[in-house]
């Protein structure tokens, strides 16, 4: 990826580890029209250095377009992630849904890398009123095919189940800390404002986002500090854990809090805004980052 390149032997990031905390939004920024290669182009323009590919409804970027976007992407220095569809269920009781999940995790993978992306996430899948351990052993076992099939295509790339925003959803921290450690190329996505969510409004203090880096320190070393794939947004949320995304000076979230636990951590990666106003909270964090 970015480091075999000469060009990027200075930049920000390496092949696996980056330098630095990085910030970007989740897609096209509002203020930019065109197509995602103008999107990533406009992410620069703004002083932001990430841009997270959108294939939440769909796999939009084919292998025809996928050099355009990285070349963008390689001459304004800009890091890319993805967000793999939301209609992924490695758990699923059906065998045909099951399949369905791994390929569009597979096939995110594929053509996120041919765009020259770091790392892909997704929600890994529900419990579907099973037993933790059970449904556990299920999705890494789902899990394990697409490494598998990746590292045969020479592929990569990160591959990240996310923290989740309800309980319903398998992808509490230390589940996804787990899987981490027991398969090669998986590391987490951790998205603070799901497990904010998840948690009916606790782990919005200084000592608990913390605890939550701690715990990845502890699981997964000081690497795990330092390659990490983070999602920051505003939350709403109630007894049964997320609602809907909000701009963070609309919601409860400490994200100064979080902010200044991320900095004294020393962690390294990408935090990409997930709020409304993606731009907009992306340059408000990184203002916020760099002041502390």
């Amino acid at each position: 990826m970015w480091a075999k390149s000469k060009k990027f032997k200075n930049s920000k990031f390496s092949l696996f580890l980056m330098k630095e905390l990085l910030f970007g939004t989740a897609g096209i920024p509002l203020s930019a029209k065109g197509t995602t290669a103008d999107g990533i182009r406009h992410v620069r323009k703004l002083g932001l250095d990430a841009f997270e590919l959108e294939f939440v409804r769909s796999i939009n970027i084919t292998k025809d377009k996928a050099p355009e976007v990285k070349k963008a992407a390689e001459e304004s220095d800009i890091v890319l992630t993805c967000h793999a569809p939301y209609f992924i269920n490695l758990n699923s009781l059906e065998k045909a849904k099951i399949k369905a999940s791994i390929d569009r995790i597979a096939n995110s993978a594929r053509i996120a890398n041919l765009c020259g992306a770091w790392s892909v996430c997704f929600h890994a899948g529900f419990y579907m009123g099973q037993e933790p351990k059970k449904v556990y052993d299920t999705i890494k076992h789902n899990l394990k095919e697409i490494v598998s099939a990746l590292k045969k295509e020479n592929n990569s790339i990160w591959i990240r189940p996310e923290t989740t925003g309800k309980e319903t959803q398998f992808g509490n921290v230390d589940e996804i800390l787990q899987l981490s450690q027991e398969l090669d190329n998986v590391m987490p996505c951790v998205d603070f404002a799901h497990f904010h969510a998840r948690t009916n409004g606790k782990y919005n203090t200084y000592k608990e986002f913390a605890s939550i880096l701690e715990a990845i320190e502890k699981k997964l070393g000081r690497k795990g500090l330092e390659n990490m794939h983070i999602h920051i947004t505003g939350i709403a949320y109630g007894p049964k854990g997320e609602k809907n995304h909000l701009n963070l000076k609309e919601s409860d979230l400490k994200y100064q809090e979080l902010l200044n636990a991320l900095k004294d951590f020393k962690v390294k990666g990408v935090a990409i805004s997930e709020s409304p106003n993606i731009e907009g909270d992306a340059l408000l964090m990184q203002k916020t980052f760099k002041s502390l």
